[in-house]
Formats: structure tokens, sequence, C-alpha cells
């Protein structure tokens, strides 16, 4: 297995006059084409782990490798490179800024990695949003949409960059049934038909049943990581 996410000892702790400890000495690898769960009760520091796995937060302790290259001693223009050419980010409440259509929201991430001309960042956009329904929507301002196609506009802004790694805290956490169904499915397929690997924190234990992998956190403890055998789609 290729890693492409290796942590040692990862620790983050708050600091106050009663530190807080959000992630405490966690060691994991995670390899190519996984489709993740990241569990756990309330509080017990799953989207902490996933912020620290994406590089949005700094460990206290520990280190962590993305890609093959040690992030530790980074500085934030290093991991803000990294970070937008190897990982895109699905949460829970969209992003989306209103004041751009859905295909402008999508060319943001391909912007700041400055790797394409205009015309090619138009083309891939325009792409992305097709092979995710929107195709109609393209020139729409995000409140235009309805809830589970702003989420499937997050994706597609996920993938703008074409990262190997996607990262997901809680994608359908605020999406009724029907719209969850359709982003796991998007999920599924970024893992099984575009050989990503995605990682999702989620409180929904059906969900995290069908992916290949489950890693349940208690008091910002890893208590188990066990492969899982898929449940259909």
């Amino acid at each position: 297995m290729t890693a492409l996410i290796e942590a040692r000892g990862l620790t983050r702790i708050l600091p106050a006059v009663v530190p807080v400890t959000l992630v405490a000495d966690i060691s994991l690898a995670i390899g190519e084409r996984e489709f993740v769960a990241i569990t756990g009760p309330s509080g017990s520091g799953k989207s902490s782990l996933l912020y620290l796995l994406g590089l949005l937060d700094r460990p206290s302790g520990g280190s962590l490798a993305v890609m093959g290259r040690d992030t530790t001693a980074m500085d934030e223009a290093a991991q803000a490179e990294l970070r937008l050419a190897a990982i895109g980010f699905v949460f829970q409440f969209h992003f989306l800024l209103p004041e751009f259509t859905v295909r402008e929201n999508v060319e943001i991430p391909m912007r700041k990695l400055g790797r394409l001309p205009p015309a090619e960042m138009r083309d891939r956009s325009t792409g992305l949003l097709e092979a995710l329904g929107l195709a109609g929507h393209l020139d729409k301002r995000p409140d235009q949409l309805s809830g589970g196609q702003r989420q499937r506009v997050a994706v597609a802004r996920a993938l703008a960059n074409d990262p190997p790694l996607v990262l997901a805290d809680e994608p359908t956490g605020s999406l009724d049934s029907k719209s969850s169904e359709q982003v796991f499915a998007i999920l599924d397929d970024l893992v099984t038909k575009r050989g990503k690997t995605v990682v999702a924190v989620t409180h929904d234990l059906d969900m995290a049943a069908r992916m290949s992998r489950r890693i349940h956190l208690v008091d910002g403890r890893l208590v188990s990581d066990e492969a899982q055998p898929r449940s259909p789609v």
C-alpha cells in the first residue's frame, strides 16, 4: 500500500489554564483508493484529526507526511501549496462564495494554484460540474441551488486541482436523505471510478458501514482501525 498520509504520534493540545487535548498520540497510514470513515461520539476529536491530516491545523506533537513529504517543518506557504495540489475538501456546509457563479467557485482552487491558463480552468470546471449533473447551473449563484446541488458544487471544487486525496467533514450532515444518498454515491465513485482516496468524518453509522475502513475515536484517541466489507451503495 502506498501511503498518501502517514501520521506518527499525532497530537493536538489547545493551550489554556487547563490544556485541552483534542487528538492524542494517533499513528496511522492511509493509502491509495481507500474509502475511510472517521467515527466517534461528539467531542471525540474527529474533525480535529481531519484538519490535522488536511494541513488545516498544526499538531502540537508527532509527525505527518503527505504524499511522502514530511510536513512537520514546512512553513505556511509550503503547506498551502501542498494542500492545494494534493488535497480537496468537502465540508458539512458548502462554504461557496455567494458573489461568484457556480463555475467561478469551482475555478477558485485552480486560480490559487496557478498551473492552468484561464481557458483550461474554464473547460475543467465545466467538465466537473457536468459530470456531477449540474450542466444547467453553471452560471447560477449558489443561493439559486438546492442544498444537495450546492454540496455537489463543493465536491467539484474539491476536485478542481485533481488531488489524489479528498477529505470530507460530515459531508451529508446538513442534507435530507435523498441528497445524502446522492452525495455518498458521488464520494463512492471518486474511489471506485476515479481512483481517489476519500476520508470522511461522519456520525452516520449506515454511511460508515458502507465504506472500506473505519477509524473510531474516543476522547481524542484511536480505539479501533479496521477494514470492513463494503455494503452495496
